[in-house]
């Protein structure tokens, strides 16, 4: 195995491990929110509410995801390697997890779709990019 097809394998799991931490965080708010923050006449209206919140979850992560691998290639492209990346994905899923409890929790800062989506989006990439090293400098 060369060393550029390991550093794309660790790209590729990275990315697929920020999207579990992201979407996992995601699921555990939506939890919270249609127990403790939603009103809910019944079951299936319960169910909905957990699961379109699982959904929108979801996809959030999926997004996260996609910028984590585009970032960490282009990053392996300009010479940088992801140092740490079990913890990177679980700062992702943190970042999104006090995010979103912040904002349930404090309707004021919802910002809407839009803004609330690149917040993400550009935590992910800060993320990634905090993660990563010169590969001069991790040669020893």
């Amino acid at each position: 195995m060369t060393d550029g097809s390991s550093r794309t394998r660790i790209i590729t799991y990275y990315a697929i491990w920020a999207t579990i931490c992201a979407a996992v965080a995601g699921f555990v708010v939506a939890l919270i929110h249609t127990s403790f923050f939603s009103y809910h006449p019944g079951r299936s209206a319960a169910i909905e509410t957990l699961f379109s919140g699982t959904v929108a979850a979801v996809g959030i992560a999926s997004a996260q995801g996609a910028v984590a691998l585009a970032t960490a290639s282009l990053l392996g492209q300009v010479g940088r390697s992801l140092q740490y990346t079990l913890l990177l994905g679980l700062v992702l899923g943190l970042f999104d997890f006090v995010m979103y409890i912040v904002q349930m929790t404090i309707p004021a800062t919802e910002l809407g779709w839009i803004p609330d989506v690149a917040i993400l989006v550009a935590a992910s990439a800060l993320i990634t990019v905090a993660g990563s090293r010169s590969l001069t400098t991790s040669a020893v």
